[in-house]
């Protein structure tokens, strides 16, 4: 009797989900045969590393959230133990009003102790006053219904609250707009805590309490974050192809897929049992238009924002005294840049690394206002200079400086979402052998990439060919 033939699994996409779901296939079905597409010259999405001023550190993610664990249990299996480290300060502040300030505790932007936020002065006694109501108003009950997380927390603390604690949390993580954010998909454990508290400020304490606050928030690795896709890669076993960009996706007449690659006048046909989908949104609507055209219809109307990168090499002699890891920006402050991580603060072994230079990075761009980017790399260093010589007092120019775009990066998880992906994953699961993930359905975060890895791949293992039994 001929031995059944192992399982072909094709990757589409060699970010941190893409490779994410090969090493999880790997771990499920080690007799697979799995490739991994990459159509750009190299794997790792948006973790990328850079040098700068000698020192190499990330131009794109540069932490993993730690209080979930699928990002560290994946640093950990694919042998970056010991790297995994912790931020040595994560004491951020507020550019407000012309002052840094340090950032009141909150549960993305959500007062959580309104006594110490009035003692920071962020929020003006007018606007303390309004969002004091938020413990006297009426219950907010969402009914199932899903609303912006700036339209919750101004009918809860009003106004001023939105524009100063919650609009730069959420310029920082979704580059995004408060009153369009939905709240389901971006605080879904304080939306679930309504019901049990009529203040939406004791939701977010609860929210934010427990054993899990003991552990800290972020994690890191030695050499960067940017480390991880290489070591992923290496661990999944796979075949990786970069420079291969899938342009169509056909199911086979006898069961499986077919996976064009290649230029147009001499394409490649890959053929495979099952395809995992892990580009970004826009790019998996083309090829799924054909297949599932409804969910490639949902996924085309997810909109993207694009930011840059800023990265600075300072001589250390030269550079201001600094207190914290960095600040964030209100838009209201009508500034440039969005956020200021004084990397060399942040982690140990970027100022161990740097022998007397300072890294530090600022961010610019927000949806719709991609206007900021139309700028040269030049251009763009010299406004988060003069951005940084009004908050700091920094004088002097940088020893070195990388810029990076990450032109329509980060998918906006707008009001409805949570329905818009429900959608996409029910219309995928109806054509056999296909799976779907990425940052534009759980979450923006690398655990919530590799989470969405995971899920794709248990959705496919029934529908894949028994392993052969043991002689």
């Amino acid at each position: 009797m001929s031995a059944t033939p192992a399982p072909v699994v094709v990757v589409i996409g060699g970010g941190i989900a893409g490779l994410a779901a090969a090493a999880r296939m790997r771990e499920e079905r080690p007799d697979a045969e799995i490739v991994v597409l990459e159509g750009s010259p190299e794997i790792g999405g948006k973790l990328k590393l850079a040098e700068v001023g000698g020192v190499v550190v990330d131009v794109g993610a540069e932490a993993m959230l730690n209080r979930r664990p699928e990002a560290v249990a994946l640093a950990r299996t694919s042998g970056l133990a010991d790297a995994v480290v912790h931020p040595a300060t994560i004491t951020a502040h507020l550019w407000n009003r012309g002052d840094l300030v340090t950032m009141p505790r909150t549960m993305m932007g959500i007062p959580v102790d309104l006594r110490a936020l009035a003692e920071t002065g962020v929020i003006s006694k007018a606007g303390m006053a309004r969002a004091a109501m938020d413990t006297v108003l009426p219950a907010t009950s969402l009914d199932g219904r899903d609303t912006s997380i700036g339209g919750l927390v101004e009918e809860r603390f009003g106004k001023e609250v939105v524009d100063r604690l919650v609009e730069p949390l959420l310029g920082g993580v979704y580059a995004g707009h408060a009153r369009e954010i939905s709240a389901r998909a971006a605080v879904p454990q304080v939306v679930a805590l309504l019901d049990r508290d009529r203040s939406l400020g004791k939701a977010a304490a609860r929210a934010t309490s427990g054993p899990a606050s003991e552990i800290p928030v972020f994690a890191g690795l030695v050499g960067g974050v940017g480390r991880l896709p290489a070591a992923v890669a290496t661990a999944s076993g796979a075949q990786i192809r970069v420079g291969t960009t899938a342009r169509g996706l056909a199911r086979r007449p006898e069961g499986g897929w077919t996976v064009v690659v290649g230029s147009t006048t001499a394409p490649e046909l890959v053929h495979a049992d099952a395809v995992v989908v892990a580009v970004p949104a826009r790019a998996a609507a083309k090829l799924l238009s054909d297949v599932v055209p409804r969910a490639a219809l949902e996924l085309a109307r997810i909109e993207h924002a694009s930011v840059a990168l800023v990265t600075m090499a300072f001589a250390a002699r030269d550079f201001p005294a600094v207190t914290g890891s960095g600040f964030l920006v209100p838009p209201v402050e009508k500034r440039t840049i969005k956020a200021a991580t004084f990397s060399f603060a942040k982690w140990d072994w970027v100022r161990e690394t740097g022998d007397g230079v300072l890294v530090m990075r600022c961010s610019i761009g927000r949806h719709r206002e991609e206007h900021q980017l139309q700028a040269s790399d030049e251009e763009l260093v010299q406004v988060a200079l003069e951005d940084l010589t009004d908050a700091i007092g920094l004088s002097v120019k940088p020893i070195d400086t990388h810029v990076q775009r990450w032109g329509g990066g980060l998918p906006q998880y707008a009001v409805g979402h949570l329905d818009r992906i429900g959608t996409v994953r029910a219309e995928v699961a109806r054509v056999p052998g296909l799976a779907v993930c990425g940052a534009a359905y759980d979450g923006l975060g690398i655990p919530a990439c590799i989470a969405s890895a995971h899920l794709a791949v248990s959705s496919l293992l029934d529908q894949l060919p028994a392993l052969p039994s043991t002689p």
